[in-house]
């Protein structure tokens, strides 16, 4: 089975993108749903139908699903979400608003991950296409089974011999609730499915990431910065969907200006992104709202090319034992945005405002960070 995640700014059209790729996988007779993470779905608009929270029929091979993250949530964490609200209100004389506390930042993005997963151990499809909320949601998104897993362990370090032995004489003394085993059956069932659901979004034979851009500079930044922390998160992105490119015929007249500045984004692209392919749209002269249209545009898509195929791999990482060195791909990032710390066995990558802990290798273990250097894109740390 395939994963193919589609990413990218606000209003690039990676719903139509998404869904033409599905339309012609399904077409090709490839049983396939695509799925929408984000909360403003709009797949249902795009095929010009209802779709709910379920696998919905759209045409032969094609299923649909927006996922509805209140009801994955129950599902995921209703036991542990319960004793939160006890723990946090059992003190208190009313006014808080417990439901609210707990809603975690990003753990909405978290139970879509769980569905996505879910789908996929199913096996019921040949691919899973995933139109993803735009780019900020999207990094949280995928970031998530490794930070969230991380806080549990850090959280909730009880464990459930201690809270038998010491939690009745902590709840009459501290008029604290302890959790029964019901709360840690969902810790229990949360870890299992992050480290399921971390091998799998690791796992580049299975799944692959589409950044969906078009032509203006400015959202040609913001898809370098997200090719830049997918490449730190190591995840594999294995093309560019460059979409709204104004035909020639389009730019005559009032939109003569528009010419040069396409021009310089569609080399700015073809540059920068280099060996990764590259799949270049016209901007349509209607909206994309019916299977036939969508199928239309996803032949001109992958004319030369199986949509379903990992289209591009690059290692992101490698470790030279001779040399003591960890070198890690970061393209486009700066130098001066970076950041790196050794805490003992782990060390932290820092771009801007994302973070990223690494394990030191193995082959390292006994040795310190010794210095590091950036260049071409590659941050090569060495340890001595």
């Amino acid at each position: 089975m395939r994963v193919i995640i589609y990413t990218g700014k606000g209003g690039v059209g990676k719903t139509s993108m998404a869904a033409a790729t599905a339309v012609k996988l399904a077409r090709e007779g490839k049983k396939v749903l695509i799925m929408s993470t984000d909360q403003a779905h709009s797949l249902g608009d795009s095929f010009d139908c209802k779709v709910g929270r379920e696998a919905t029929a759209v045409t032969d091979n094609l299923d649909a699903m927006e996922i509805d993250t209140v009801y994955e949530g129950e599902k995921s964490w209703g036991n542990l979400k319960d004793y939160m609200k006890r723990l946090i209100t059992s003190r208190g004389e009313g006014g808080i608003e417990a439901e609210e506390l707990l809603v975690f930042p990003g753990l909405e993005e978290l139970f879509s991950m769980f569905k996505i997963l879910e789908m996929y151990e199913s096996g019921n499809y040949d691919v899973i296409i995933v139109d993803c909320a735009p780019t900020g949601e999207t990094l949280s998104l995928l970031k998530y089974p490794e930070r969230f897993s991380t806080l549990i362990d850090k959280v909730l370090p009880m464990k459930k011999v201690g809270v038998k032995v010491a939690g009745p004489v902590v709840e009459g003394l501290m008029k604290i609730p302890m959790p029964g085993e019901n709360v840690f059956d969902d810790v229990e069932y949360l870890m299992d499915k992050m480290e399921r659901l971390h091998k799998l979004m690791l796992d580049t034979d299975t799944v692959s990431l589409r950044v969906v851009t078009t032509p203006e500079k400015i959202v040609i930044s913001e898809a370098k910065r997200n090719f830049t922390c997918l490449y730190l998160y190591h995840y594999n992105v294995d093309a560019v969907i460059v979409n709204h490119i104004y035909p020639p015929k389009a730019m005559e007249g009032y939109f003569n200006k528009w010419i040069k500045r396409q021009e310089e984004g569609l080399t700015e692209i073809k540059e920068c992104f280099g060996e990764v392919p590259k799949i270049y749209v016209e901007l349509q002269d209607s909206e994309l709202r019916t299977v036939d249209d969508l199928g239309r545009i996803g032949d001109l898509m992958f004319k030369d090319m199986a949509p379903d195929a990992v289209l591009f791999k690059k290692e992101m990482y490698s470790v030279d034992s001779a040399a003591r060195t960890l070198t890690i791909y970061l393209p486009f990032a700066a130098k001066e945005e970076l950041e790196l710390n050794q805490d003992g066995s782990e060390i932290t990558v820092g771009v801007k405002n994302e973070r990223r802990r690494f394990p030191v290798p193995a082959e390292f273990k006994e040795l310190n960070v010794a210095g590091a250097k950036f260049e071409d894109g590659y941050l090569k740390i060495q340890f001595a």
